[in-house]
């Protein structure tokens, strides 16, 4: 067999061919280059090459359900669409004995993941949340929960007055598992005075989520693409984050996500959109950067079941869950289901060529097959 460069037309990439043939760790500059190619196929055989010596032909879904408590926010960023104002006629807050009944639900469904999410709400004080946290795991014992993001985190420490290390134990003594990786956006100062100025820093972010890794806590990283950033502050914050793996170990996966403008303050601005072709080199440049991110995520929510299914050939090795009811990708105009079941989870993965695999939140493996 020919060695895989020789496999390419375009020379131009031959190098960092090479060092990915080595396992020899990318740079900026590579990062850099490799976007402002035009060598889709190429980048997209390397991220494969990466996934596959990562995973093999296994791709990863789990059974969850999604459960936003309230879309009240003190922030109301202008990138998001699902947040509203305490007097706005479609503001809501879920009763803790409404969220209960929905994990009941699903009791029956075989979840093994609730995710929940929401605003910052200055009425919502922390007994709320464990309060929930101890219905949930009463409802649904041995049902991994998956909730909050860093903001939320760093939201009830202020409102309390108490280390974030402090409301982490508290939570995780409630019943919290993970982090999910929500709130990274873009990392970058610039970006964020614009898009959530009221949102906390990229570094407050990264701060969080260590914190979590050292008291045995894993979590999720992502990023949010396709609105004011450059090309650059992408590579940055993903490089910000191979430099947080390195330090803790504690991220599961890797997350992009597509911005969607609708409904929001920035639909007026002139946006970098993000195309099918920019979501496919996104995610193999993310697979080839971030060498010490065990999973790349295809959240199909965002991108529809077309384009998460050809990213499994871009890098990605992970197709989210069944999702039940999105709420916030949807308000900002995403037209995908709110739900996919499992077997038309499985049937994307054969259909793609890929090995399903059943995982739960810290990617033990469930069921495969199929």
């Amino acid at each position: 067999m020919k060695p895989l460069e020789q496999l390419f037309y375009n020379a131009e990439l031959n190098d960092i061919v090479e060092k990915v043939q080595q396992g020899i760790r990318l740079d900026a500059e590579d990062a850099l280059r490799l976007y402002r190619s035009n060598d889709l196929l190429t980048i997209g055989a390397l991220a494969n090459m990466v996934r596959e010596r990562k995973n093999g032909h296994n791709t990863y879904f789990i059974v969850n359900r999604h459960i936003n408590h309230t879309n009240i926010c003190e922030n109301r960023c202008k990138l998001c669409a699902f947040g509203r104002d305490a007097d706005h006629p479609k503001s809501y807050i879920l009763s803790l004995d409404e969220i209960e009944q929905k994990a009941r639900s699903c009791a029956d469904k075989n979840i093994t993941e609730i995710h929940i999410v929401g605003g910052m709400h200055p009425e919502l004080k922390l007994d709320y949340y464990v309060e929930m946290l101890k219905r949930v795991r009463t409802a649904l014992p041995g049902v991994m929960i998956q909730s909050f993001t860093a903001v939320e985190v760093d939201y009830l420490a202020q409102l309390h007055k108490m280390a974030v290390e402090e409301v982490l134990g508290i939570l995780k003594e409630a019943g919290l598992d993970s982090l999910p990786g929500g709130g990274a956006e873009i990392f970058s100062p610039r970006v964020r005075s614009v898009i959530c100025d009221k949102k906390i820093s990229g570094e407050r972010w990264l701060e969080i989520h260590k914190a979590a890794h050292r008291i045995g806590m894993p979590t999720n990283a992502t990023m949010l693409y396709g609105h004011i950033e450059t090309i650059e502050e992408r590579i940055e914050h993903m490089l910000a984050l191979r430099s947080a793996q390195d330090e803790t170990g504690g991220f599961l996966a890797f997350i992009p996500l597509r911005f969607h403008p609708r409904n929001t303050e920035l639909e007026r601005l002139k946006l970098n959109r993000a195309t099918g072709y920019d979501d496919l080199k996104t995610y193999a440049i993310s697979r080839l950067l971030l060498d010490n991110f065990d999973h790349i995520k295809s959240y199909w929510i965002m991108f529809g079941t077309k384009i998460a299914q050809v990213s499994l050939s871009f890098g990605v090795d992970d197709l989210d869950g069944t999702v039940m009811e999105e709420n916030i990708a949807h308000d900002a105009g995403a037209d995908t289901d709110q739900y996919m079941p499992k077997n038309k989870l499985i049937e994307l993965i054969k259909g793609a060529g890929r090995y399903p695999v059943e995982r739960d939140t810290l990617y033990n493996v469930l069921g495969e097959g199929f």
